[in-house]
């Protein structure tokens, strides 16, 4: 650290691990349990392998887990220090509710991210741009290819390449707010194809139709209509896309475990 410099403040980091009321996750039913959350991963709740990963980094210092049942960890995972935030109807509601909790900077990870590495959250945060209000983690096609050969992840694909998500975000500053209502008013749309594309612009959706849409594109457009600066950050490790949705995902999870534990 640098002499007269001080060091930042630890990161709150938010995780979430609630249910969508109604909806049953076909993962939580095959293994008998109340929530994805809780499904044994190698031996070991997948909620406990996220915190493992969170606490191993110096960087990060409140753990706050979103779950309208905490009463379900109790015994399982309290071996470090975490509080609790009741979700919100959704994703990017329960991401609103703690932004206007808990402020910012927030990264937000999910309870199904099993694989997370307390190295990975240090390369994604020392990527993110000085001027970034919000930033999400991704990993390209051929770093997934291979690290997780025969894996299949949902591929955004752009004239600058492929990229999944890898379920780590970076709420920098308060600006990053405009950037969930963007969210959650695509959300609201998600079942009228039409009306998101509409609410993105028929030009991007054109540029990315005809193969012409880049990652810089795609960030300017999202930052243009949230009124935020956002960025995508590539992850060298392609395992940091892989979280645990299916069955198969769950198999590759433990198989990776069991090859390289730490």
């Amino acid at each position: 650290m640098t002499a007269g410099i001080p060091a930042p403040a630890p990161l709150t980091v938010l995780v979430l691990a609630g249910t969508r009321a109604g909806i049953e996750d076909p993962m939580a039913s095959a293994a008998n349990v109340s929530h994805k959350a809780i499904l044994p991963v190698a031996g070991r709740p997948m909620i406990a392998r996220v915190l493992d990963a969170l606490a191993a980094n110096p960087r990060i210092g409140r753990i706050v887990i979103s779950i309208e049942t905490p009463g379900i960890l109790a015994g399982l995972v309290l071996e470090h220090a975490v509080d609790f935030l009741p979700p919100a109807a959704g994703p990017s509601a329960s991401v609103m509710q703690a932004l206007r909790t808990l402020g910012t900077p927030l990264l937000v990870t999910t309870a199904d991210h099993a694989l997370l590495r307390p190295e990975w959250i240090d390369t994604f945060l020392d990527s993110v741009d000085a001027d970034c209000d919000m930033a999400a983690a991704i990993a390209m096609e051929a770093d997934i290819a291979r690290d997780v050969p025969g894996t299949r992840r949902t591929m955004i694909r752009l004239a600058d390449g492929a990229f999944s998500g890898c379920n780590l975000f970076l709420f920098r500053t308060p600006a990053a707010i405009g950037v969930v209502e963007l969210w959650q008013r695509l959300e609201k749309e998600r079942k009228r194809p039409i009306r998101m594309a509409r609410l993105l612009g028929i030009g991007t959706l054109l540029r990315y139709l005809t193969g012409g849409l880049t990652r810089a594109a795609l960030c300017a457009r999202v930052g243009s209509l949230s009124r935020a600066s956002v960025g995508l950050v590539a992850l060298p490790d392609g395992r940091a896309a892989v979280d645990v949705d299916k069955p198969a995902d769950l198999a590759l999870v433990e198989s990776l475990l069991r090859t390289s534990p730490a």
